[in-house]
């Protein structure tokens, strides 16, 4: 059976040391923004554009927004149609997890067929359909602009048994020990090493990495998004898959170490970006605790005074008035009072003098 070869390094232990922390302090974070639904639906339309975009696509990010709200743009067929296919793999991803964690066997098990459903809706009126989610029949290579060969995949006739042969590692108990984040990272790689479709092969193996992440912990509540990560750091994206590729022919023989440290900094990079976001709203340890282990969704404006009490020890209404310009005293008044029926903050003194701080 086929395992990769990986050293488990410092800088991946230091990555994912992080990527815990913020996913525990994420999950516990006892003040989450009720708009956490529009967070989530940007992280999305960040994947999907520069999901795409890594490939060229050249949509800009309100021209990909227009397009995943069935508006009309003025951009090219393929263009259009890679982030609608995109959108929808997104979709298909959030269902198949929902539909594999409520079997009766608790234990997640990957097949080829997910990975060919993707890319079939990667490829959807991209690809022929003969091509479509099935593997590729002929050899592919990757060329630079001067035409040298930079990537050469696995003959044709190899491609089912790479796949199938991952497959088993993937599902197999050695496999299953490893942490979800080398899990997805070293699925990220070997499916572009192999690339066993004619095309669509880099969106085709992000999208299987994140479901690997979303199925086995590390959906963070879908906040964040890898993609963009490696669309800002394109030259590495790219290095580290190529010089792993160049080691070897031989794909078990290649070391992933230095890829596994780049995937595990991006995941962890894009998760301290939500931690800090959250930790902005409650940087009281206590606080959950006094919420009865509760996590309480804050309105926008709420939002804006609690950052403001974390960084000022508390806010009276002269402060309110100037965060919130353009809100009457009232209004104003009855969000904090709402606060206090939260329990999240309390107030000290009267009248005009009064304070709100953290319970």
């Amino acid at each position: 059976m086929f395992y990769p070869k990986f050293t488990i390094s410092p800088k991946i232990l230091v990555n994912i040391g992080h990527a815990e922390a913020a996913r525990a302090v994420i999950d516990r974070a006892p003040l989450i923004p009720s708009f956490e639904k529009s967070f989530q639906e940007d992280a999305v339309l960040r994947t999907v554009h520069f999901g795409t975009r890594i490939e060229g696509n050249e949509l800009s990010l309100s021209q990909a927004a227009q397009v995943m709200a069935g508006q009309d743009v003025l951009a090219g067929r393929r263009d259009v149609q890679e982030v609608i296919n995109y959108r929808n793999v997104v979709d298909f991803i959030e269902n198949l997890i929902d539909e594999k964690k409520s079997r009766k066997n608790k234990e997640i098990f990957y097949q080829e067929e997910d990975l060919k459903k993707i890319h079939q809706l990667v490829t959807k009126r991209i690809l022929e359909k003969e091509k479509s989610g099935q593997y590729r029949k002929t050899q592919v290579v990757v060329r630079s602009l001067s035409g040298a060969v930079v990537f050469r995949a696995p003959p044709a006739v190899e491609a089912p048994y790479l796949v199938s042969s991952f497959f088993k590692f993937l599902n197999s108990g050695e496999g299953r020990e490893l942490h979800p984040v080398l899990r997805a990272g070293i699925a990220h790689y070997i499916l572009v090493a192999i690339h066993p479709f004619v095309e669509g092969n880099g969106r085709t193996s992000r999208a299987f990495a994140n479901l690997i992440l979303f199925a086995e912990g590390y959906d963070i509540r879908r906040l964040f998004s890898l993609e963009e990560f490696f669309d800002k750091n394109l030259g590495d994206y790219y290095g580290f898959l190529k010089r792993t590729s160049d080691q070897s022919r031989d794909l078990e023989k290649r070391d992933l170490t230095e890829w596994l440290e780049f995937f595990s900094r991006a995941l962890a990079v894009e998760l301290g970006r939500i931690k800090e976001e959250i930790e902005r709203l409650s940087v009281d340890g206590r606080l959950r605790k006094r919420l009865g282990g509760k996590q309480i969704a804050l309105s926008n404006r709420q939002v804006k005074l609690m950052e403001y009490i974390n960084a000022h020890g508390g806010v009276d209404m002269a402060a309110a008035r100037s965060i919130l310009s353009m809100i009457s005293e009232d209004t104003i008044l009855r969000e904090l009072q709402d606060l206090r029926e939260k329990k999240v903050v309390r107030k000290v003194g009267k009248t005009k003098g009064a304070k709100y701080i953290l319970r």
